[in-house]
């Protein structure tokens, strides 16, 4: 025992800028677009996806993915200026996938012939949904009440949920990276090698560029080949999906895309409502408050900042509900949440400074104006993300594991409880997504759609999952005898504000606004 030399440790210490602590100018613009191209995956893949099934062109596509950037740009800095203030990004969920793929088959909507007509009107039924569903985190974070609900947190708890927000999204890694693999295993292979046993080669003065920079080093390079690979005629004969996956040329994106076009609300027309879609919706906004709340506990352990007091957690919540606001005012086909991936790249790169993410949303909100320029970046193949998921949404479940450390894992009860909430975290959204497709609805099939999409969305976030089985038992299983054993002593004083000196130094509004909005 005398050779343990790693005890539990508050907050991690080899990063090297947290969130208060800014980089020299030049190292954070470029660690801001770094960020933005990061996030470009996901909000690419998403109106892919979703834009044609609505009936939508190619410059429709174009269009929502400008609109969904400007947006995530806007929520990006609200969040980070008024909201929990951490370094996350806020962009394009695909935990809204399952009730649009229920709005896009309203029969109603699937007998509008003419497809841009049929695009429209889809747009404008998803927009109405998720302008009501949204009240539901503004409701819930305002009032405190998701504050409260946090009390039952514990670090035994909150372990297997933060985990799966990172191990929850393997099926958007390697397999998505083995649609191209000549492509993806290049990148996954040189990210590691740059980021980790290349860290300390400063070839530039004092920066370790491998380490601060490994995603634009790698993401240029592979780019670059994949481009040589699509000139040289490589996938010329191939089969249309290794064509979507390989090509840089497949998206039509750059072609489409107008040179000026600055997103506005309301621009799809008036929103349409149906309480059917917009009870469906709400189970997205649901599972996002759940995954963004372990992606907040993970940021700020990179960040090096205290778990968010209930009050800070409330008031991201609540932000994060104007941010969906948001995203149904502009017609961006998807809801808002964390993006776990710039999450774990706090972590790559060692920089949790809130500053690099807020000039990181000028970026986007910049990019989405100016259409051809953010097509070029749009257009990089998406296997070389997938390769880039591998690291950091491992990273981040290597994170909610961290938080073992403060509970007593030589206990059968909190050995149960964590097993359980791990392996029934993945594997009840595994058959429920086994179930899943637009056209068999999932694995709840009733006559009422809206009640299908919502069970399915619910049950198909293994995050969510975790919570409901790892709160429930570590709330009712011998809580009294075992509060030390749950890391209680040492999470309690997180619960409020003032429970510890640093939360106002990590957490205090800007511009003296704390006058107005005083912290409990």
């Amino acid at each position: 025992m005398a050779d343990i030399t790693h005890p539990p440790m508050e907050q991690l210490q080899d990063l090297e800028y947290c969130i208060d602590s800014n980089p020299p100018w030049g190292e954070t613009i470029l660690l801001a677009f770094q960020n933005y191209i990061l996030m470009l995956g996901t909000n690419v893949m998403i109106p892919s996806l979703i834009v044609p099934a609505m009936g939508g062109d190619n410059g429709d596509k174009a269009r929502v993915i400008q609109t969904l950037l400007f947006v995530a740009g806007l929520n990006t800095l609200l969040q980070a200026l008024f909201g929990t203030r951490l370094p996350a990004v806020v962009g394009g969920s695909f935990t809204y996938v399952i009730p649009i793929a229920y709005i896009v088959g309203d029969s109603s909507l699937q007998r509008i012939t003419d497809n841009h007509e049929r695009f429209l009107h889809t747009m404008r039924a998803i927009q109405g949904a998720l302008i009501v569903a949204s009240s539901i985190q503004i409701i819930l974070g305002y009032s405190q009440v998701w504050g409260l609900l946090s009390r039952f947190f514990s670090p035994l708890g909150m372990a297997p949920v933060v985990g799966l927000v990172g191990l929850g999204l393997f099926q958007r890694g390697f397999p998505v990276l083995g649609e191209c693999v000549e492509i993806g295993l290049p990148m996954l292979i040189l990210i590691i090698g740059l980021s980790q046993y290349l860290k300390h080669v400063k070839p530039f003065r004092d920066l370790p560029i491998f380490e601060r920079f490994p995603v634009l080093i790698c993401v240029t390079i592979v780019w670059i080949y994949s481009v040589i690979l699509t000139a040289s005629g490589a996938y010329r004969n191939k089969p249309i999906k290794t064509q979507l996956s390989c090509r840089t040329d497949q998206a039509n994106l750059i072609t489409t895309a107008p040179w000026f076009k600055f997103p506005y609300p309301l621009q799809w027309g008036p929103p349409t409502f149906s309480a059917g879609h917009s009870f469906a919706m709400m189970a997205a906004v649901l599972v996002s408050m759940v995954e963004s709340t372990g992606a907040y506990k993970a940021a700020s352990r990179l960040a090096i900042a205290t778990p968010p007091p209930a009050y800070v957690l409330s008031r991201g919540i609540g932000w994060q509900g104007i941010a969906v606001l948001l995203n149904g005012l502009f017609g961006t086909s998807t809801g808002a949440t964390v993006a776990v991936e710039n999450v774990g790249l706090l972590g790559l790169t060692r920089v949790g400074s809130r500053r690099v993410v807020q000039i990181s949303a000028g970026f986007m909100i910049f990019f989405s104006t100016l259409g051809k320029f953010g097509a070029v970046f749009a257009s990089i193949p998406i296997p070389i993300f997938a390769a880039i998921y591998c690291v950091l949404f491992g990273l981040v479940a290597s994170v909610g594991l961290s938080f073992l450390q403060f509970t007593n894992m030589n206990s059968m009860r909190n050995l149960i409880i964590t097993g359980l909430s791990l392996f029934l975290g993945l594997s009840i959204p595994q058959l429920f997504n086994e179930y899943w497709n637009p056209a068999r609805r999932g694995l709840v099939h009733t006559n009422a759609g809206w009640f299908n999409a919502f069970l399915n969305t619910i049950f198909s976030s293994p995050a969510t999952v975790a919570l409901i089985v790892a709160v429930f038992l570590d709330n009712t299983l011998e809580v009294e005898k075992s509060k030390k054993d749950r890391g209680m002593p040492w999470w309690v004083k997180f619960r409020t504000f003032r429970g510890d000196n640093r939360n106002e130094e990590f957490y205090t509004l800007p511009f003296n606004l704390n006058r107005f909005f005083p912290p409990t």
